[in-house]
């Protein structure tokens, strides 16, 4: 049985797992819809939160980052593991207890203000919807390669089945299905990293694995280094970047995670705020399975990619590479017509005069797309087919489940946020519950989309979106939390602040006329988030200073979801 049929059975046998589970799960209700009824166990709901947090860049790209940038690639693991530990420890507990299920519900309520609720509308659907062109990115470099269709076509596929267990089941029934994607990703990511760690360096823990030595007597990090020098990259275990872009990057995946509205819903789906908290940890630890095992898989998979290729004739590379070849994300072009591949780094001029020139070689001769490399990994490594049909579905279990929470927060950011709470305070549930799924199908659709003609890699879009999240959100539900003082007008003028500084710093640099020598304090697009959080506050502050307190009735609210005991189910009035 050849690895596409393999690969086919195992996704379609996990899909059909998938429906089931949301068949069985769909929500009857708004409260079903929104929070899962709020009865969802701690345990499973610290599998289905690591199912939503855990995306295509967690799973695909991180790694494939990692891999590529090395020391430097660490700014993702620690931005989003210790963002979630932000999240957990600072603020969910306490959204828990001030009731509602949606940030815009939250700004809206805490700031008295439908202009507040608005503006945090706007911002949810702009974190929302970056976020969600990450995952069907996933989604379709997955399919691409292994069913042997065409990116398009492989995109439209997953949307396909993420829209119908989403409309379906809501937040019970992504829940549910969440918890089987968990089991299927999480094995998917380990039982490679094991085969390899021990076929390399004979140690059946990958995180201990990377620090190993290799057949011949060498540490594999010490031959990455020296390879990596050999080709002119920066060593693999040094940082080649500023320390201050290092800095702000890491930080702003660690405050956009605190600011995500899919992550945070997860706590409305508990009984009570005891159970929130236990839920957060057991999350932690099912984060903790893959994220430390991520830089295992990225050093194992460096060092077999150039192997393999660097250096070797074009006509000896094993099936692999010409499959990846036809995806079109990664590309050969024999620049001095040798028959052979140079993989190197001509951007390193020191290096091109000294050893490319001279040996005839012509420009880097191969381009690898840094989202492929979790997925080409076993190939590389030539484990059996059915491994690497078994990381397939799970790639695609952590693309789905967090598109699907995605989607349920920008259709719930609509449905009840725009209509119920404003625009249609008298909708019925059942009109309320048709515009939620209505507003997932519109979603689906402008997702599929941008996920067909991406901005980025994987993980560099999911970036943009948590540094929008830090920019725009992350002040304001931070001091609505502890500063009874703030208001709506300083709110209100904060997430502007932070939002449009931000969103028109990426774009320029990302699709404007801007370059790399001309960031601002060296902070690269990935990493202004930091400093639109930081103007957030500083004008949030300031504005407040300036303008009147909030009502007492607000005030005694604030101190009263500050003691987190005693607190009762999500309400939606």
């Amino acid at each position: 049985m050849d690895v596409q049929l393999l690969t086919i059975l195992i996704v379609a046998a996990t899909f059909i797992l998938y429906i089931g589970v949301a068949i069985w799960a769909r929500a009857g209700s708004t409260s079903e819809f929104y929070v899962a009824g709020g009865g969802v166990p701690p345990l499973l709901n610290g599998m289905a939160t690591a199912a939503d947090w855990m995306s295509a860049a967690s799973f695909l790209s991180m790694a494939g980052l990692i891999s590529f940038m090395g020391y430097q690639g660490t700014q993702y693991l620690l931005g989003w593991t210790g963002g979630y530990v932000l999240l957990a420890l600072l603020l969910a507990p306490y959204l828990r207890k001030f009731g509602k299920f949606t940030i815009p519900d939250f700004i809206g309520e805490r700031y008295y203000s439908q202009t507040a609720r608005l503006v945090a509308l706007i911002c949810a659907l702009f974190v929302s919807f970056t976020y969600v062109v990450g995952q069907m990115k996933g989604v379709g470099v997955a399919f691409s390669r292994f069913l042997e269709v065409d990116f398009t076509t492989g995109i439209i596929i997953g949307a396909g089945i993420v829209f119908f267990y989403a409309v379906l089941g809501g937040m019970k029934g992504i829940t549910y299905t969440q918890v089987a994607q968990y089991c299927v990703l999480i094995f998917a990511y380990l039982v490679p990293a094991i085969f390899i760690s021990v076929l390399m360096v004979d140690n059946p823990i990958p995180q201990l694995g990377l620090g190993g030595k290799l057949e011949d007597g060498t540490y594999l990090l010490d031959k990455l280094d020296q390879v990596s020098r050999d080709l002119g990259f920066a060593e693999y275990t040094t940082s080649h970047k500023g320390k201050v872009d290092l800095f702000f990057v890491t930080a702003a995946l660690m405050f956009g995670t605190a600011g995500l509205p899919h992550v945070i819903v997860r706590f409305f789906t508990v009984p009570k705020v005891r159970d929130a908290r236990l839920s957060a940890g057991y999350a932690l630890i099912f984060i903790a399975i893959l994220y430390t095992t991520a830089p295992a898989i990225a050093g194992f998979a460096r060092t077999n990619l150039l192997d393999t290729v660097n250096d070797k004739s074009y006509s000896e590379m094993p099936a692999w590479f010409s499959k990846w070849e036809n995806t079109g994300l990664l590309k050969f072009e024999d620049k001095n017509g040798d028959g052979k591949i140079q993989y190197y780094n001509d951007q390193n001029l020191e290096f091109v005069t000294s050893v490319a020139g001279p040996k005839g070689w012509e420009g880097s001769e191969l381009n690898v797309d840094a989202d492929i490399i979790v997925l080409a990994n076993p190939e590389i490594a030539k484990l059996p087919d059915w491994v690497v049909a078994l990381v397939v579905a799970g790639g695609l279990a952590a693309a789905l489940s967090t598109a699907a929470g995605l989607l349920l927060v920008i259709a719930t950011s609509i449905s009840h946020d725009l209509l119920k709470k404003w625009l249609k305070p008298n909708i019925t549930e059942k009109n309320e519950l048709r515009a939620a799924r209505g507003t997932i199908a519109v979603a689906v659709v402008i997702a599929a989309y941008f996920g067909i003609n991406p901005p980025g890699f994987v993980a560099q879009v999911v970036a943009w979106a948590f540094g929008l999240a830090a920019a725009s959100f992350f002040p304001a539900i931070v001091l609505g939390i502890f500063y009874k003082r703030m208001n709506k007008e300083g709110a209100i003028a904060g997430m502007l602040t932070g939002l449009i500084f931000t969103g028109v710093y990426i774009i320029y640099f990302k699709y404007g006329a801007g370059t790399p020598g001309q960031y601002l304090f060296g902070i690269s697009p990935e990493g202004i988030g930091t400093l639109g959080m930081l103007l957030n506050f500083a004008v949030s502050l300031s504005v407040c200073k300036y303008t009147a307190a909030p009502p007492e009735n607000v005030q005694r609210l604030v101190e009263d979801i500050r003691i987190p005991a005693g607190a009762g189910g999500a309400s939606d009035h």
